[in-house]
């Protein structure tokens, strides 16, 4: 499924309707054992655009979430950051958690640290702005957005963790733009990608002009 920017994948907080879950709800997504994210494999953040693997059948849900925890899903983003890397490819490797003294925030400063493990290259250096395509490992909350920005590389547009407003961005300046793995019921290969929405192509358009 192909997620617009603005869109909460699942209730939570201050979410309670409007999100992706109740419009999958009529299409018959299932599987999972939270009642309130049926068919729910993994999420993105509510302003991040893009792919992500939901499922139809608590069967199939379960053997997908067996492939994301095995590491089998490609799960593929494009992400503008502000600054220039140090090399053209890296691995960042970094325990994730909730920060100690902010709830909303995730941080390398926690209390209960879990495994995340983030790779980029570098596709396009800009004069301040550099192109990644990055590239999950592990799945956590914000994974990518803080893991960029530990290294002094903030994503472009990101209110919470970068560069909000940057480039007249109104949300992050990330899209998952590919997903492969294979198929859990027929044992096909699967491999899709999502073009970058208008905003970002915008953007983008409007940094390499300058």
């Amino acid at each position: 499924m192909d997620k617009p920017a603005g869109i909460v994948v699942h209730p939570a907080r201050g979410h309670a309707r409007g999100t992706l879950v109740h419009g999958l709800l009529a299409l018959d997504a299932g599987g999972g054992e939270e009642p309130d994210r049926p068919g729910i494999v993994h999420r993105l953040d509510r302003d991040t655009s893009g792919l992500l693997v939901v499922a139809r059948s608590a069967e199939a849900h379960r053997r997908l979430q067996d492939l994301v925890r095995a590491r089998k899903v490609t799960r593929e983003y494009v992400a503008l950051v502000a600054g220039r890397p140090r090399s053209r490819s890296g691995t960042i490797e970094a325990p994730i958690g909730r920060d100690r003294h902010d709830p909303l925030r995730r941080s390398l400063d926690t209390d209960a640290p879990r495994d995340a493990v983030t790779h980029f290259e570098v596709e396009e250096l800009l004069p301040k702005h550099a192109l990644l395509r990055v590239m999950l490992e592990t799945g956590r909350t914000h994974q990518i957005r803080v893991h960029l920005a530990a290294i002094d590389l903030p994503v472009s547009g990101d209110p919470l963790y970068g560069r909000a407003g940057d480039l007249g961005l109104d949300r992050q300046f990330l899209h998952a733009r590919r997903l492969a793995f294979t198929h859990p019921m027929t044992g096909e290969a699967v491999d899709v990608s999502s073009p970058l929405p208008p905003d970002l192509e915008a953007a983008l358009a409007t940094l390499r002009e300058t």
